[in-house]
């Protein structure tokens, strides 16, 4: 049987819901045309009350794994035998992989937006103070290793101050030990310019407008909205009106696949190569 045959590849999905809309499978059939990696991967739309029956029919398929989205990276945590570090720190996961022990489960969020500030935007996080905004799974998705790039300081704001409370002392130890400075502010509270600043919200694609005041840019900061495409657009036109340097999440979306990539695969995909191939299509 070829290779190429479809019943000769290992087989891995993105599930969700809604899951239409992913770019993952063409992120993750271009990884595997450049890696030579025998990967078929699909879209799994499962019901909203009905994630574990869908992972569970999927691994009696045959599926190796699978990538998580909105709404289900808490139950998917939950659901896995084995964690990552950054999968138990955040509570939540993105990534699954399908062994004879059992799921494992891993975040990628994190280490993919560190990547695309860090590689593709150019800015390093050491030393800056960095805002992140929100306290859903997209934040604690991203915070342990936001950290570990050892910003100075660390400002995790939401308009519900107790659940960014209840994040920041998740993470308190971990900053301890990596000597950065973190703390919990309602949104309301801020007043002061940060050098880079992450929206962890969906604010724009829910029309309630941008969720923090234009005086946390300071000039030239680097304002990174974790959407991409019409859905960050206002967020990207807000910091640009107000001087700000600003990205969308389409890279932080290729770089945590490319981290899931390397977690089933063992092989780091081209990345860089694949943003640039994937950002005029959107």
């Amino acid at each position: 049987m070829s290779a190429d045959s479809p019943s000769a590849r290992d087989r891995y999905c993105v599930v969700g819901n809604p899951v239409a809309h992913s770019r993952s499978p063409w992120i993750h059939a271009r990884f595997a045309a450049l890696t030579g990696e025998a990967v078929e991967y699909d879209r799994q739309l499962v019901p909203l009350d009905g994630f574990a029956d869908g992972i569970r029919a999927f691994m009696a398929e045959g599926g190796r794994g699978c990538n998580v989205t909105v709404p289900f990276k808490f139950e998917a945590a939950a659901l896995a035998q084995h964690l990552t570090e950054r999968a138990r720190l955040a509570g939540a996961a993105n990534t699954l992989r399908f062994d004879a022990d059992g799921i494992h489960a891993d975040n990628t969020d994190g280490a993919g937006l560190v990547a695309d500030i860090e590689r593709n935007a150019g800015v390093p996080i050491r030393g800056q103070r960095l805002l992140l905004v929100g306290a859903g799974g997209a934040a604690a998705g991203v915070l342990g290793p936001l950290i570990s790039a050892a910003p100075a300081r660390v400002v995790l704001a939401n308009r519900t101050h107790a659940r960014a409370e209840e994040l920041v002392a998740r993470h308190a130890a971990w900053a301890r030990n990596a000597g950065v400075a973190l703390q919990a502010m309602e949104t309301a509270a801020l007043a002061e310019p940060f050098d880079i600043v992450v929206n962890a919200t969906a604010s724009s694609l829910g029309g309630g407008g941008i969720p923090v005041p234009a005086q946390v840019l300071r000039p030239g900061a680097l304002a990174v909205d974790m959407m991409y495409g019409p859905a960050a657009q206002p967020f990207i036109d807000w910091a640009v009106r107000h001087g700000a340097v600003a990205r969308d999440g389409l890279g932080m979306l290729v770089e945590q696949a490319a981290e899931s990539f390397r977690f089933w695969r063992g092989v780091q995909p081209p990345s860089t190569a694949v943003l640039a191939e994937l950002r005029p299509l959107v």
